[in-house]
């Protein structure tokens, strides 16, 4: 009897393929990834010292989220701000992601301002991930117009292996640290209408390029998304050996951002100590999830503290014993009596006059003493 034909094996998908990348990824190598850092803006051609017309800033850390109906889980928080000109037009963006360690986006949020006098124009982008798949939401606006919004869903089954904007920024300081990737690194990736796409990546190897006055050794690295509509957005970004942008640059476009500040650079090309977080005002009550942590976190010890006094009735009488003999005495040094006064150990609660220790407060003399 013959052996029965085997089956055939299945080819991969892309998106398998990019989820088993990703899955690889240790845990180490994103927290040498979590810095800040800043770029200016400079048109392109100009001069290494010449005067900035922007700034571009990116920083990854750790912080809390919660979905809706979620417990508070750990992840890392990327955010970028750019500001520029377009054409003498003031020009923003920015962007905030929420990612897990396994670089899957759990929520962003992209803006873009073209400030544009009369007509400003202001488009929003909002992608959620939940346990269906994944809402993306769209708004424009111009000028006082009625802003136009759009939202639509995508399965889970088509966003395995998805690599969005801030999970791509965390991946290429990873792939910038280890100084080699894989030829053919396709993610399935979103543009910037929402609709799914690819991303491809390739090292462009080692190069030399200016920083401040000064030059070093950068590795460069392809990013490329690859719309549905044919078109293509290409990014060249340098790295120094640690991770860090000393140039960032999009095809075709009349900008580019470049690392200035010459003097974070040591004599071997390694990087000085990480650049601090810029400070940003918070409003912890102005804000609906600082806000509401705080009151949680408020309940919950005041529920401890109830608790613990209920369980130990000692206290109170402690605490009543020192204000009462502290008010008695009144001493000009309260802290050292407190040391002299806690320092006897006699039975909490009982009175000055039945205790064997000495007691802080003096006794009073009768009243017909003389």
């Amino acid at each position: 009897m013959e052996p029965p034909p085997e089956s055939p094996r299945e080819t991969p998908t892309m998106a398998d393929t990019a989820a088993e990348f990703l899955s690889l990824i240790g845990l180490k190598e994103l927290e040498w990834c979590l810095f800040a850092e800043t770029l200016a803006v400079v048109a392109m051609g100009a001069p290494p010292r010449d005067k900035a017309e922007g700034q571009w800033w990116m920083a990854a850390q750790w912080a809390p989220y919660q979905g809706e109906g979620e417990p508070v889980q750990s992840c890392i928080l990327v955010q970028t701000r750019f500001r520029g000109k377009q054409d003498g037009v003031p020009v923003s963006s920015t962007l905030k992601a929420y990612v897990t360690w396994q670089l899957e986006t759990l929520e962003q949020e992209e803006q873009e301002c073209l400030e544009l006098r009369p007509h400003p124009t202001e488009k929003r982008t909002h992608v959620v991930s939940h346990q269906h798949g994944m809402t993306v939401s769209k708004t424009l606006q111009e000028g006082e117009a009625e802003p136009q919004c759009q939202s639509f869903c995508y399965s889970r089954a088509k966003l395995r292996g998805l690599l969005l904007e801030g999970a791509s920024l965390l991946l290429l300081r990873v792939l910038a640290r280890r100084h080699t990737m894989p030829p053919n690194l396709v993610f399935p990736a979103m543009d910037t209408e929402g609709n799914l796409c690819t991303s491809s990546y390739s090292a462009l190897g080692i190069q030399r390029q200016a920083v401040g006055s000064a030059e070093t050794e950068v590795f460069v690295i392809e990013r490329a998304v690859h719309s549905s509509s044919g078109a293509s957005t290409v990014w060249h970004s340098s790295f120094l050996p640690n991770g860090h942008l000393a140039q960032l640059m999009q095809i075709g476009s009349p900008v580019l951002m470049v690392l200035q500040d010459e003097s974070i650079l040591s004599k071997s090309g390694r990087f000085e100590p990480q650049l601090p977080f810029p400070k940003e005002p918070l409003d912890w009550e102005e804000d609906i999830q600082l806000y509401s942590w705080f009151l949680d976190r408020k309940d919950e010890l005041q529920l401890s503290h109830a608790a613990y006094l209920q369980q130990h009735p000692e206290v109170r009488a402690l605490l009543s014993d020192f204000l009462q003999a502290l008010l008695f005495q009144q001493p000009h040094d309260p802290i050292s009596f407190a040391a002299e006064f806690f320092a006897h150990q006699r039975p909490i609660g009982s009175p000055f006059a039945s205790t064997g220790a000495a007691s802080p407060v003096p006794s009073s003399p009768p009243a017909n003493s003389k």
